[in-house]
């Protein structure tokens, strides 16, 4: 023990040893998330948040401005704790409009924004009690010095403060989804109310967000890489543990150690038959030999998400009958995407899917040619051919699919073939679920595939799992069958 011991420390040079015991004596401010100065490896000086930088905040409220009416003001508050039960609260997500415009990650504050004043943050007053059981939380001096709020005050004071800024208001626009009755209870905002003052912000901010600046894009780019890089580590993991469970603890991992924060949402993973329920989350079952998997997974990077879909078999062989499904599915997938352009809408593109699907399914057989197609059409796809996607999963939901769509939008293209275990079709085609969806980033030119390191091709996908996945240890069914 002793030679060991010896060997050990050996082993740390006397130029190791120091620098493991150096100290700073300067003061780090703590705003209660990172910042430049305790996180130089996640921000650069002058970046509120990571990659987004004082100047693109400040922009972002003075455009915000621009939308709104003389004599208006605007009131975001933040996104409420939301509890699992008395004692435990579920993981804390700001809602995107306050983020936005404020740069703040943290709960219980309420931003204003108006011509007059610019930015006045109200902020929480944590008590000894919350310091010691959560850690510090950023206040007035972290709303001036680190968010860079034109005035900053306690939110206690936002009933003496915030009526006086409501006078003789033109218009009175707020954050519908996060509300609160702190400022919605002040018989200033109610007489607003009565007046038919009150207006939803949304209809401006999703203006706003929907078109993403090049540090956004940066970090949309980087979220669909981290999504795509733990989907295929997933892939080559499904052949030795074909179960839902076990794909979406993967996939979960493999983004969280490539620097995700979280999931964007819960991973859906629909092995067999739940791959036809296109919202499946129960994620409780063993995939059998020769079903596919349906896998939608995202993942969250410093306020901005992925999603993306692949279907496949983890015992690496497309079924004859799978290929004509899928082979439909992956057609109108590139072919939708070669739509994606300066000038064309969603809904453009979601009609042209249509098209193609309906055509494809009559030929194999699961659709006939007369008046009840287009209803059974609905059963087998009952979704839109995408989405807009940036800080939310379904971001900027105020702005319409009929919008022609402009340079720095993204979207997804997501096609898909849902038949039910009991739709009137060929029993091979019962109880399958394909679904193949990309992120496109809309350029001045055409489009960037953001996903698009992410094999979908048969023989790419085919030859990935016959040859690249080994398994010297215990299978995920070995695994299953000792845990129940």
């Amino acid at each position: 023990m002793q030679s060991l011991r010896t060997g050990l420390f050996q082993k740390v040079s006397n130029k190791q040893a120091w620098r493991c015991c150096t100290y700073s004596t300067v003061r780090v401010l703590n705003a209660g998330q990172p910042t430049a100065a305790s996180h130089p490896e996640l921000l650069k000086e002058g970046e509120i948040t990571p990659r987004i930088t004082c100047e693109e905040y400040i922009s972002r409220r003075k455009r915000l401005l621009e939308l709104l009416p003389e004599k208006s003001i605007a009131i975001i508050a933040s996104a409420p704790v939301k509890m699992m039960t008395d004692v435990v609260p579920y993981t804390f997500r700001q809602d995107a409009d306050y983020l936005y415009i404020t740069g703040c990650q943290q709960p219980d504050g309420i931003a204003v924004l108006g011509h007059d004043f610019g930015l006045c943050m109200f902020m929480p007053e944590p008590s000894l009690h919350d310091v010691t059981w959560q850690g510090h939380i950023a206040g007035v001096h972290e709303a001036l010095v680190t968010f860079k709020a034109d005035q900053a005050f306690p939110v206690s004071k936002l009933h003496e403060i915030l009526p006086g800024m409501m006078q003789g208001l033109s218009g009175l626009y707020h954050n519908v989804k996060t509300a609160t009755p702190v400022y919605k209870d002040l018989d200033a905002f109610q007489k607003a109310f009565y007046d038919g003052k009150v207006k939803d912000l949304s209809v401006c901010t999703h203006d706003l967000r929907w078109i993403k600046s090049p540090a956004e894009i940066s970090l949309m780019r980087e979220s669909a890489s981290i999504a795509c890089q733990a989907l295929l580590q997933t892939m080559f993991h499904s052949k030795a543990y074909p179960h839902e469970r076990m794909l979406a603890a993967k996939v979960e991992y493999e983004c969280k150690m490539r620097g995700a924060q979280r999931m964007a949402f819960n991973p859906v993973v629909g092995g067999g038959a739940n791959a036809s329920v296109i919202h499946y989350s129960r994620n409780d079952q063993q995939v059998q030999n020769d079903d596919l998997v349906l896998m939608d997974i995202g993942c969250e990077l410093h306020g901005y998400v992925s999603d993306l879909t692949r279907t496949w078999p983890p015992c690496g062989r497309f079924s004859s009958a799978i290929v004509e499904l899928y082979n439909l599915v992956l057609e109108t997938n590139k072919e939708c995407m070669k739509l994606c352009r300066p000038g064309t809408s969603i809904r453009q593109i979601h009609n042209h899917s249509v098209e193609m699907l309906q055509k494809g399914l009559k030929q194999i057989g699961i659709l006939k040619s007369d008046r009840s197609s287009y209803q059974k059409y609905h059963q087998l796809n009952p979704t839109n051919i995408g989405h807009y996607l940036g800080m939310d999963v379904h971001d900027c939901s105020s702005i319409s699919n009929d919008r022609p769509l402009k340079p720095g939008v993204v979207i997804t293209i997501e096609p898909g073939i849902y038949i039910p275990s009991f739709f009137d079709s060929p029993e091979r085609y019962r109880g399958v679920g394909i679904r193949i969806e990309d992120e496109v980033l809309i350029t001045e030119t055409g489009y960037e595939v953001l996903t698009g390191s992410m094999p979908k091709e048969i023989n790419h996908i085919e030859s990935l799992l016959n040859n690249y996945c080994h398994s010297s240890e215990p299978t995920g069914s070995d695994i299953y069958s000792r845990m129940i």
